[in-house]
This record gives structure tokens, C-alpha cells and sequence, in this order.
């Protein structure tokens, strides 16, 4: 009996190490990751779980009418379902990020899975535009810790503001007002352009792109820039893709 309740707590030990080690080196200090800029007036509006058919291309031309370049973390399955729309990111100026292959936690995922996965995904983007994502936001955030070990192929991104926006409750005002009334200097804003995933509604990127018209404009009457996040890190996007050669 003492034995097999070493062996339970060693195993809860192992667990914890693997996820909520992480989680908490992340969340509460940052460790590895980055979720805010410190150059004042730039902000970074980042989308998660796309492309979507639908959603996406009404994101982009809403982006493109008001000239603001961003930064997607799309799913390596999608994108290679929809080449197209990837092709139009890259060729409009924003940068492309990965967010895994399939919206899948990192807990429930063993290390070669995930380097698998994001290896994966960032051949099927590099093969659409020529140019290899370096930048890499786990689903919901969630690290386990041999991701860490991903630091000296891709740059972990978090968030720094977020609304809810997977979520139809509340509708556009809920994410305008949340946008509005709390954004700061140097936030990383997440938002979403596809509703397809585990907790989200399919309806919900409808809600962000209404809330969004309003917040385009608004924002720069406060004096607030546009950054993508590889010119929030760096700035410059010159060297931070790695160009394919051929």
C-alpha cells in the first residue's frame, strides 16, 4: 500500500511538473514568454484559431480599409485547407504565427507530438509563402515544460488583454467596451477569427469584426499605433522571418 502511494505521488508530482510548472513560470512571471511591448503607443492585435472561409477574409479587408497590419496564429491544419487565405495575409503585410497544427492543449500532448505538430504546421505555411513562422502562441496559452525547450526555434507569445471574444455572450459591445476601457501602451490584444473551437461559438467572429469597426477608428484618436509582433519585439521585420531559399 505505501508503495503504490509513492508511486500515485510521483506520478501527481511528474504531472504537475509538466503542466502547472509552466503555467506558473508563465502566467505570474513570464518566464520564456513575451505578452506585453514597452515602446509606448503601439499596440499588437493578435487572432487566434483561423483561418476561417468564412470570417478571415471579412477580418482582412476590414484590416486592410483601415491600413493595420497584425499578427495571426493560425492552425496548421486549416492553413493548409485554406492556402489562399494564408497567401493573403502574408501578401497584405501581416505576420503569421502558428497556434499547433490541431486546437489541442499541450498538457495532453507528449514533447515529440508537439514539435511534430509545430513543424509541421510551419512547413505547410513556409510552402504557401516562402517564408518560415517563428513565432508560436500554444492554445489556450497552455505550456507543458519541455516546451521551453522550443525557445531557440520560436518566440512563445501570450497576451496581455483579453475580452472574451470566442464567447457570442455579450455580443460586440462586450468586446469594444473591453478593448476601450483597458487597453494600455504596449498591450498584446488576443482576439479570434474563427468560432470552430472547443468553448467557442461559430457565431462570435461576427462580433469581433462589428466591435472592431468601431475600435479601428477609435483608437487612433487616442494616439495609439499599430504594431505586428515581430516589430513590437524587434523593431524591424526585416530579420525576423527566415526567408526560404531557392
Amino acid at each position: 500500500m505505501l508503495m503504490l502511494l509513492l508511486i500515485l505521488i510521483f506520478i501527481l508530482i511528474l504531472i504537475l511538473g509538466y503542466t502547472v510548472l509552466p503555467y506558473l513560470l508563465t502566467s505570474l512571471f513570464g518566464y520564456g514568454v513575451f505578452r506585453k511591448g514597452s515602446q509606448s503607443s503601439y499596440i499588437a492585435l493578435t487572432f487566434d484559431d483561423g483561418p476561417d472561409r468564412h470570417y478571415t477574409p471579412q477580418l482582412l479587408d476590414l484590416l486592410k480599409k483601415h491600413q493595420v497590419k497584425a499578427t495571426f496564429f493560425v492552425v496548421g491544419k486549416k492553413a493548409a485547407n485554406h492556402p489562399d487565405l494564408i497567401w493573403r495575409m502574408h501578401q497584405e503585410g501581416h505576420l503569421i504565427g502558428l497556434h499547433n497544427y490541431v486546437h489541442r492543449s499541450n498538457w495532453t500532448m507528449s514533447p515529440w507530438r508537439i514539435k511534430r505538430d509545430l513543424d509541421r504546421s510551419a512547413d505547410i505555411v513556409e510552402k504557401i509563402t516562402g517564408c518560415r513562422p517563428i513565432y508560436y502562441r500554444p492554445p489556450w496559452g497552455l505550456l507543458a515544460v519541455f516546451d521551453f525547450f522550443l525557445l531557440k526555434r520560436y518566440n512563445i507569445i501570450l497576451w496581455s488583454l483579453m475580452t472574451g471574444d470566442w464567447r457570442s455572450k455579450g455580443g460586440s459591445a462586450k468586446i469594444k467596451n473591453g478593448i476601450l476601457n483597458h487597453v494600455k501602451n504596449g498591450d498584446v490584444i488576443l482576439l479570434h477569427d474563427s468560432g470552430e473551437t472547443w468553448g467557442a461559438n461559430l457565431d462570435a467572429p461576427s462580433y469581433t469584426i462589428e466591435a472592431l469597426k468601431d475600435v479601428l477608428a477609435e483608437l487612433p484618436k487616442r494616439g495609439f499605433s499599430y504594431q505586428r509582433i515581430d516589430e513590437m519585439m524587434n523593431g524591424t521585420t526585416e530579420h525576423m522571418l527566415h526567408k526560404k531559399r531557392g
